[in-house]
C-alpha cells in the first residue's frame, strides 16, 4: 500500500509558509510516499511563478495541480511546458501550454512504484472547458497502461459535478479529490469499487 498526500489549495505566502512548516512532519507521522498540491493561488492568491512552484517543490510536493487561476501570471506560459510536475486541467483545448497529466515513478521501501495524477476543471459556475468526464475516460485509460494508481484533482465549484465525477470514475480512478473552493468538507468516503472521494 502507497500513501498518498493531497494538499488544496495552497494559497499565498501564508500558505506556502504553513505548508513549509506542517508538510515534513505530516510525511513523517503518516508515512507519506507522495505529496500531490493545488499549487493555482500559490503567487499571492492568484496564480503560480516558477519561483512559487520551485518553493512547492523544496516543501516536499512532487506534483503541483491547478486550476482557473493558472494563467493569472503571464510567465506561467513561459515556464509550463518545461515542468512535468505542474500540471494544468487536462479538459482545456488540446494546444494549450502544459499537460494535463502525468505518470510519476518514486520508490517506497526499496522497490519502484508508478502513480497517475490527473488534473480536471468543472464547467458549472465556470469559464467554459472541454468536458471533464469524457476527457478523464480517456486518460485514465492511457494511464492505466502503466498503473492503476490513479489519483485525480477535480479543480470545480459544484459539490453536484465533483460527485457525479467521483460516482462515474468509481473503481476506474484511486481517488477524486476536488479542490477549489477553499472549503474542506466531511464527506469523505470510499465508494462502492473503491475509489476514495473527498468534494473539498
Amino acid at each position: 500500500m502507497i500513501n498518498v498526500l493531497f494538499v488544496g489549495d495552497v494559497n499565498g505566502k501564508p500558505g506556502r509558509q504553513a505548508l513549509k512548516a506542517l508538510l515534513p512532519l505530516l510525511k513523517k507521522e503518516k508515512e507519506v510516499d507522495f505529496v500531490i498540491a493545488n499549487g493555482e493561488n500559490s503567487a499571492g492568491g492568484f496564480g503560480i511563478t516558477k519561483e512559487k512552484f520551485l518553493d512547492l517543490l523544496s516543501a516536499g510536493v512532487d506534483v503541483v495541480t491547478t486550476g482557473n487561476h493558472v494563467w493569472d501570471k503571464k510567465e506561467t506560459l513561459g515556464f509550463i511546458d518545461a515542468e512535468k510536475n505542474l500540471l494544468r486541467p487536462a479538459n482545456f483545448p488540446p494546444d494549450a501550454p502544459g499537460r494535463g497529466f502525468g505518470i510519476y515513478d518514486f520508490q517506497k521501501n526499496n522497490t519502484n512504484h508508478k502513480i497517475g495524477v490527473v488534473n480536471l476543471i468543472g464547467r458549472i459556475f465556470m469559464s467554459p472547458a472541454d468536458c471533464p468526464f469524457r476527457r478523464a475516460e480517456s486518460v485514465i485509460s492511457e494511464i492505466s497502461a502503466a498503473t492503476k494508481n490513479i489519483i485525480v484533482d477535480f479543480h470545480a465549484e459544484a459539490t453536484s459535478e465533483k460527485q457525479a465525477l467521483g460516482f462515474f470514475l468509481d473503481g476506474k480512478a484511486s481517488a477524486v479529490i476536488g479542490s477549489h473552493t477553499h472549503v474542506q468538507t466531511a464527506d469523505e468516503r470510499v465508494l462502492e469499487d473503491r475509489t476514495a472521494f473527498i468534494t473539498d
